[in-house]
């Protein structure tokens, strides 16, 4: 076997043909010239005739003969390589490596047929027929000399001579490093002779090169010569073994990875000179642990030290991890080696099905559940745990048409089987489900898939009634007769195989107008209904109805009814303002509301009319809205606060009606619109000075009245105290005030109030203006008279705008003689003949125990 620029070629013709005899050819010359035969090749084949020689270098070219002839002698370096490819007539390949080195020192010294390396030095000037010119200067050559040569040492490289030297004395001198420079001594000259010494091996991958100057001197030290300047070029040899960049790589390739797969790369690198066969290093697989499943599992590229699949069969389940160990060669693999350690780790795919550990399943289950975990299906999965390609998803493939199961994956890999809507024991007592599993990743490869069938057999419970419909809707008049029939609502019991009885009762009923009847379901009605009640939203009234049956435990269903109630005409329209202000001059009419708390047809359109005699001066005009009207003063009155009554009469059926006083301030107003300012200061010396004095007065007579209490207290009777414990229960006896009214002799002007429009009642106090509230209008149903009552009064203790007034009130005076006796006199019944039984007070508790003793028939 021969190798070939990294490529092995074997044949049966191999046998006879021995290729070349060497694999480097090294061939040193002076120079080059076209047409120079540098060596010559051996091939040796014995009984065949070979076809040709060619090489990859254009500037020369092999004989049949094996001499390499110069057909460019132009080369960019003093030294070059290239490969010789030999044929033969079976198409078969070998070849070597040509190294050409030009040693341009290389001379003849025909006195001794020795060859040595002499560098002639040629004076500065050349002088004839007593004309000077310049002297071309000579271009020395570099020397190369090897690397780790042995000696003996000192050995010369290079001789020196000046073609002066026959004429007079000179000495010899060299310099730069290697000599008089670090490192010195590596460098020596004969200082008679010029011979240059080299005494220690060199090393190229220390220093490559040397740049030497020699010198030559008279004897008095004068040049006699240029200097001259030695390049000494350390030529390679294999020396430097290959060094890996790590001792360990690390690579990772998944399973079943077909032949042919690359997945990492070594490298080495060398110190020798680069683009040398001392530097080519070339790659190989020396072992593989373990073996299995065969080995060798990879191969690597010579060349460049990629690693790649060889193989078929990486299972990650069986081998996880390979080690190789790999070798690096220089002189293309049959120089120096090294080794280093390459990891690789099988990385997991989709290889293997996850499997159910049990194939069948039953299950019992309460119906009605929702949300509900019926049970658990484990699975086995060869693949690397917490992976996508372990981690199962699970799908029910059968049995669940009605959408009524749902799988889901737990953290344990687990397949939970839900109940998502609820099983009727009803309709069906069993239901077969057939599971099927998954991975979250596609399979890498043809894989079987696993299933499980689970039979879910369904246990009876006691079920709610249930209301047919759920939610129902009737309508009715909200006036309907108290006692009237509703509606029936009623439910049905589910378990049909079960003989239960179904009653029912009001749930929620906010207003409490209704009864159910316990076994019919029939709703009663046992208040008035009022549509424009808090309870009733957009004219519907919620309510719900339970139903629930004699089953241990007993199971309730609710039913909602939705009651529109027809709008009845008993809600009359008012009319509202936030309070006016008109002026006398080019009054602008002002906007009033009207508020109706029915609905069409029950409402608009109005008729509004001002009545009690506020038709003289207020008008009213209709406007584009139905709720809206305008009220316009139509002449001009006396600057006050009025108050305007309208009468609002809607378009039901009967028609209703209510009077609505608005108040509204009439004044002379500014041309700006603001009312002008009343005059009061040429009143303010009368006036002003009896409010004053009349306050001055009001506060002395209050004063005394304040002292007349305090003595009347002094002068009360008191008597013992009763026992403790009778304390809060007895009566206090006091001074008696004497006869009625006209037994005292009080001026009582003060206390007089007008009641109503006499001209002689005499009225001090002023109107607070304000919003009056809104009264409740007479309702048409005789039954809401009372609360029709209690509302108004509560709005009328509450009415800002009636009186009395928060203001000093003046009362009327009775007078002498009045026909109405006094209250004194008034006996406790109508007929005093009559007595009258207290005894009922001892039932009063201890507060009337002594009213009881002093009016009862006890013994006292």
């Amino acid at each position: 076997m021969v190798s070939i620029r990294g490529k092995v070629w074997s044949g049966e013709g191999s046998e006879r043909c021995k290729g070349f005899d060497e694999n480097t050819y090294v061939f040193e010359v002076p120079s080059l010239q076209e047409g120079q035969v540098v060596g010559r090749v051996h091939f040796n084949c014995i009984g065949q005739k070979i076809v040709s020689f060619y090489t990859d270098d254009a500037r020369f070219q092999v004989q049949s003969d094996g001499r390499v002839l110069v057909k460019n002698p132009m080369l960019p370096e003093n030294q070059t390589s290239f490969f010789i490819t030999a044929h033969n007539e079976a198409k078969e390949e070998w070849d070597a490596t040509v190294k050409v080195i030009i040693n341009r020192g290389k001379l003849e010294d025909s006195a001794d047929g020795k060859s040595d390396t002499v560098l002639i030095m040629w004076p500065r000037h050349y002088s004839g027929s007593a004309l000077k010119r310049q002297k071309r200067e000579w271009v020395i050559p570099a020397i190369n000399f090897p690397e780790n040569n042995r000696g003996p040492f000192p050995k010369d490289i290079v001789q020196i001579k000046s073609s002066r030297q026959n004429e007079i004395p000179l000495f010899y001198s060299i310099s730069g490093p290697g000599a008089n420079q670090p490192p010195r001594g590596v460098f020596t000259i004969d200082r008679n002779r010029g011979f240059v010494y080299v005494h220690q091996p060199l090393d190229r991958e220390q220093i490559a090169n040397y740049h030497l100057r020699a010198l030559a001197v008279d004897a008095v030290g004068e040049n006699v010569e240029d200097p001259v300047d030695i390049i000494i070029n350390v030529i390679d040899m294999n020396d430097n073994r290959p060094q890996f960049i790590a001792p360990t790589f690390y690579g990772s390739v998944p399973e079943g990875s077909t032949p042919g797969t690359a997945f990492m790369n070594v490298t080495a690198t060398d110190q020798d000179e680069q683009d040398n066969d001392n530097s080519i290093v070339w790659y190989s697989i020396v072992n593989q642990v373990p073996v299995e499943p065969r080995s060798p599992m990879f191969t690597i590229s010579s060349t460049t030290g990629l690693i790649t699949v060889l193989q078929a069969g990486l299972d990650r389940e069986n081998v996880d991890k390979y080690t190789l160990t790999i070798q690096a060669a220089d002189t293309k693999g049959t120089g120096l080696t090294t080794k280093a350690t390459a990891i690789i780790t099988v990385t997991d795919t989709n290889d293997n099905a996850p499997q159910f550990e049990t194939k069948s399943f039953t299950v019992e289950v309460p119906e009605n559940e929702v949300d509900y975990d019926v049970m658990r299906l484990s699975v086995t999965d060869a693949d690397l745990p917490r992976t996508p390609g372990w981690k199962a998803n699970f799908s029910i493939i059968f049995g669940n048409e009605r959408q009524q199961f749902s799988m889901e994956t737990d953290s344990d890999n687990n397949g939970v089987l839900k109940i998502i809507k609820p099983l009727d024991y009803e309709k069906s007592k069993q239901h077969k489900v057939i599971i099927e599993v998954r991975n979250q990743i596609p399979f890498t490869v043809t894989l079987p898939l696993s299933s499980a069938t689970v039979t879910i057999n369904v246990l009876d419970v006691n079920e709610a009634p249930i209301f047919d419909p759920e939610k129902k809707t009737d309508k009715q008049p909200e006036n309907l007769p108290v006692g009237s029939t509703v509606t029936a609502y009623n439910a049905k019991d589910p378990d049909t195989s079960q003989q239960q009885n179904i009653r029912y009762r009001m749930g929620s009923d906010p207003a409490k107008w209704f009864e159910i009847e316990e076994v019919t379901g029939i709703i009663i009605l046992t208040k008035s209904m009022d549509r424009e009640s808090e309870f009733v939203k957009n004219s519907i009234y919620t309510a719900t109805v339970l139903a629930y049956d004699d089953g241990a435990p007993s199971a309730t269903g609710t039913g909602t009814l939705l009651l529109e109630l027809e709008d009845i005409n008993d809600n009359p329209p008012i009319a509202i303002n936030p309070g006016y202000r008109v002026c006398n001059h080019n009054a602008v009419p002002v906007n009033v509301t009207i508020v109706d708390k029915d609905i069409p047809p029950n409402t608009y359109p109005y008729i509004v009319q001002p009545v009690h005699g506020s038709e003289s001066n207020w008008t009213i005009k209709y406007t584009e809205r139905p709720d809206v009207m305008m009220l316009k003063l139509i002449k001009e009155i006396e600057p006050n606060v009025y108050e305007v009554s309208l009468k609002v009469t809607d378009s039901g059926e009967p028609p209703l009606s209510q009077v609505t006083g608005l108040r509204v301030e009439v004044c002379d107003c500014e041309e700006n619109g603001a009312c002008k300012q009343r005059i009061v200061a040429a009143t303010f010396g009368i006036s002003g000075i009896l409010a004053i004095l009349g306050a001055i007065l009001a506060l002395l007579i209050l004063v005394l009245l304040l002292l007349l209490f305090v003595r009347k207290r002094r002068s009360v009777k008191k008597d013992p105290l009763l026992p403790e414990e009778d304390v809060r229960d007895n009566v206090y006896y006091y001074d008696e005030e004497g006869g009625g009214e006209e037994d005292q002799d009080y001026d009582l002007s003060q206390l007089h109030r007008g009641l109503d429009a006499r001209p002689e009642v005499v009225r001090n106090d002023v109107a607070p203006i304000l919003l009056a509230p809104q009264y409740r209008p007479r309702p048409a149903n005789p039954d809401e008279i009372g609360n029709f009552i209690d509302e108004n009064l509560k709005t009328a203790d509450n009415d800002p705008t009636a009186p009395p007034y928060d203001s000093l009130l003046v009362f009327d005076y009775e007078g002498g003689g009045s026909e109405a006796e006094s209250l004194s006199s008034v006996n406790s019944s109508n007929n005093s003949d009559v007595d009258q039984d207290y005894d009922h007070l001892n039932n009063w508790g201890p507060r009337f125990r002594k009213l009881a003793e002093m009016y009862g028939g006890g013994e006292e």
